[in-house]
């Protein structure tokens, strides 16, 4: 997922625009009795779970819906939500049974036709979701997807609705771990609301999980309340929250600190020296299934010639990623070593050293590599980043520091600055940025090939830069096909050597999971995916 993920990160009197919504006063977090208070920032498109791939929006999903499958909170394990059980043979026919007693919070009784809506709409071309290709291995999706030309058909083949709570799938090739992947947001059962009046769904979601929406002041504040009948088990154990929007997360920890704000999920680089002190006991930083990387302008023939891997090879190793993690993060990021994230573990496909030298600071080989490689087009790269969350500006100037002391230009990387995430967001997949840009990839679920496929698979979701490689293509396709797990995790490892020896993207660091809270908050936890468990949250 997008923007970490990808995208979470003074005073209030600079802060104008928010007066009204994130600089409240009165020490109880500015809201309702059992009401949480926490940050945010604005999401890149209106909130469809198959129209949603990166972090601020998936917050808010995962509070709104629930699917077949749930990643446990502590774990990252894949555990039955809605699905009573998948039967299969052969790892490509499924049958899949829906618990009894879901609704959503209209009243409407979910079923398989719920999920099989859903499904197909996500899918089809006209519908122009960016998780259409999630579906992709189900049969028929390129009939209603294909790569050129209109749509030949409406609806996905491989899926069948048996009966009230049955519905079959049939995928185009054996996919062993394919029930797994059904807890990302994209899979969600949707009520007919979504297709009888679209409109008035973007302007007010709804779900079948423990929230429901209030109101949504777009670049200011959402508000979320507990669903009394929610029939899950994970029930809300606070009334509501309130995600307010912040485009300097300097000003949220500001409101935090001085009791305006309940919980801040990503504490500023700049503050990370000073959040013991000022808050004590109240942060946590924890390890995360987050990657932050440089990718690529693929799509420009300038970045794209013959033997240009040697250039992004000799600008990764220009980049002395110790010092920064060290200095401008305080220890809170790793530096990376391959193109996942240890969280996985070796049993989940982490391999450590996959990178090798390419991602060990050598200003010497860097300076020889990129000049083997071309140079850089035109002289001068400017990274591109967004400038409203993240700390990114710091880290940014301090890459682009690094990889000029080692060429020994001061002019050879600059920053871009892009204003807001949703404006970053759209240009990188349009495919406008004319020089790397920061991708951070926050895992949809803890499987090596989440970090693979959806970022590197020829035509996938989230390959903003548009890289392609057969090989790379083809070992995917056999490693999901494979039903023993050690197996397919060796075949995704070989995948990933292909995105290794041609340096697709620069891996930086691996990324905690950060988040600091007031007096008044208790229960706060972040999951393996850095979110928050708001439904765990409880305020005094």
């Amino acid at each position: 997922m997008r923007g970490a993920r990808h995208a979470k990160w003074a005073a209030c009197a600079a802060a104008v625009a928010l007066a009204a919504t994130a600089c409240g006063g009165g020490g109880s977090g500015g809201g309702e009795a059992g009401v949480v208070s926490a940050s945010w920032g604005d999401p890149q498109n209106p909130l469809e779970p198959a129209n949603t791939n990166e972090v601020q929006g998936g917050k808010v999903l995962e509070m709104l819906f629930r699917g077949l499958k749930r990643y446990n909170p502590k774990t990252g394990a894949a555990e039955d939500m809605l699905a009573e059980k998948f039967e299969t043979t052969d790892s490509q026919n499924f049958t899949v049974t829906v618990k009894n007693g879901w609704k959503f919070s209209n009243g409407e009784k979910v079923t398989a036709k719920s999920f099989v809506d859903a499904w197909n709409y996500a899918a089809h071309l006209k519908n122009k979701q960016k998780n259409a290709p999630f579906f992709g291995y189900i049969e028929g999706y390129d009939k209603v997807h294909p790569e050129k030309g209109a749509a030949t058909a409406e609806t996905l083949s491989g899926l069948k609705v048996t009966g009230e709570n049955t519905f079959t799938v049939k995928l185009t090739q054996k996919f062993s771990t394919w029930p797994e992947t059904l807890g990302y947001a994209a899979f969600a059962p949707l009520p007919k609301v979504f297709f009888d009046d679209h409109d008035s769904f973007l302007k007010t979601p709804v779900g079948n999980g423990p929230y429901t929406v209030k109101s949504y002041d777009k670049g200011s504040v959402m508000s979320l309340r507990k669903w009394a009948d929610y029939p899950g088990t994970d029930k809300a154990k606070n009334e509501g929250v309130d995600l307010k929007v912040y485009s300097d997360y300097g000003t949220a920890y500001t409101d935090l600190t001085a009791g305006n704000l309940d919980l801040l999920d990503d504490v500023p680089a700049a503050q990370l020296k000073n959040v013991k002190n000022d808050l004590g006991g109240r942060y946590l930083n924890t390890p995360a299934g987050i990657i932050q990387t440089l990718s690529f302008p693929f799509y420009d023939a300038k970045w794209n010639k013959p033997g240009s891997e040697k250039l992004r090879k000799g600008l990764s190793m220009a980049i002395n990623r110790a010092q920064i993690t060290d200095t401008i993060f305080q220890k809170t990021r790793t530096p990376a070593t391959d193109w996942t994230s240890p969280v996985l573990g070796a049993a989940g496909g982490y391999k450590a050293g996959l990178c090798g030298a390419s991602c060990e600071y050598n200003a010497a080989e860097a300076k020889k590599l990129v000049a083997e490689g071309g140079g850089i087009p035109g002289g001068q790269m400017s990274i591109s980043y967004n400038a409203d969350t993240g700390s990114h500006k710091e880290w940014v100037d301090a890459v682009c520091n690094s990889i000029n002391n080692a060429l020994g230009n001061n002019k050879a990387c600059v920053g871009n600055p892009i204003g807001t995430f949703a404006d970053f967001r759209a240009q990188a997949s349009t495919q406008k940025l004319t020089g790397p840009f920061r991708a951070g990839w926050q895992m949809d679920y803890p499987l090596i090939q989440n970090f693979l496929e959806p970022l590197y698979a020829t035509g996938a979701s989230s390959n903003d830069g548009k890289w392609s490689d057969k090989d790379f293509d083809r070992l995917l396709k056999e490693a999901n096909a494979e039903t023993d797990t050690k197996k397919a995790i060796t075949k995704f490892q070989e995948a990933e050597k292909v995105v290794a020896d041609q340096m697709a993207a620069i891996p930086l660091w691996y990324q905690n999971g950060s988040a600091a809270y007031s007096e008044r908050t208790s229960g706060v936890a972040l999951n393996p995916f850095s979110i928050p468990v708001y439904n765990e949250l409880k305020v005094s």
